[in-house]
């Protein structure tokens, strides 16, 4: 064979690498394209949020999974030997990518069960966030520090999931204590007055304040009042600074641990 013959091979097979190379490129390009653009129409038909990242990606993946199929095609593969190849290669991957396999299984459950959407807070695991993200393996949390979190999908659905969001009011539950010698009817007026005046606590459910401990130091009185979910911390937070200046302005004493030492002499 003379050095023409092999010349017309490599030739041949130069083509065919470039060729297989830019259908890869091309393939990724379309396939992120063409998931884009379904994405945008399932958005447009008013589909749920997290459905429509999930079945972008999984277009997505598709897509060029095939480009990548198309691209071996025409390197000389054939269609049972890719078929082989890729067979094996998925059984591979499904042995050494256990962990991947199981959080694109528990992507799947969030998007059929909902237990949250893209934009409600929700603790999982131990991690408090804003649901920014959804995808096939995992959920991108944002903290209210502003630090961006990745969970895998298999930790949320292994683990108990809070979500502060579902509804559209919560209770504040706040403990306030008093000391034994404070009128115990002097400081729950003094607590109602501070709840009735607050105008974003709900009138229904109605506050509950009422004696819910003798405790070794403190009478401990418990305020329960019902507000929207969007105004939870701030009144939270305003109630426990008002509590404590009305109290000390009307001489109700918070008290605070302390030890007596009572010295015997013999």
């Amino acid at each position: 064979m003379d050095w023409n013959v092999y010349r017309g091979i490599l030739i041949g097979y130069t083509i065919k690498v470039v060729l297989a190379i830019l259908i890869i490129i091309v393939g990724r390009f379309l396939s992120k394209k063409i998931s884009k653009l379904a994405g945008l129409g399932l958005k447009k038909a008013n589909a749920d949020e997290m459905l429509v990242d999930f079945l972008s990606d999984l277009l997505y993946y598709a897509l060029f999974i095939i480009s990548v199929v198309i691209a071996l095609n025409t390197l000389g593969f054939k269609t049972t030997s890719l078929a082989a190849i890729i067979g094996a290669a998925t059984l591979a991957i499904g042995l050494s990518l256990q962990s991947n396999l199981s959080n694109f299984g528990s992507g799947v459950l969030i998007l059929l069960t909902k237990p949250f959407k893209v934009g409600d807070f929700v603790e999982v695991g131990g991690i408090s966030g804003s649901v920014q993200k959804i995808s096939i393996f995992n959920t991108e949390l944002l903290t209210p520090d502003n630090k961006k979190i990745i969970v895998p999908n298999s930790s949320i659905i292994g683990n108990p999931i809070t979500n502060f969001s579902a509804n559209d009011t919560r209770r504040v539950d706040l403990t306030i204590g008093i000391s034994y010698e404070s009128d115990i009817k002097k400081a729950k007026a003094i607590l109602e007055k501070i709840v009735n005046s607050d105008g974003r606590i709900l009138k229904e459910p109605a506050c509950t304040i009422a004696v819910a401990e003798l405790a070794d130091s403190s009478i401990n009185i418990v305020v329960r009042p019902w507000v929207k979910a969007s105004d939870y911390w701030a009144v939270k937070f305003d109630l426990l600074e008002r509590i404590k200046e009305r109290f000390d302005a009307e001489g109700v004493v918070i008290p605070y641990p302390q030890m007596d030492v009572h010295v015997k002499k013999d």
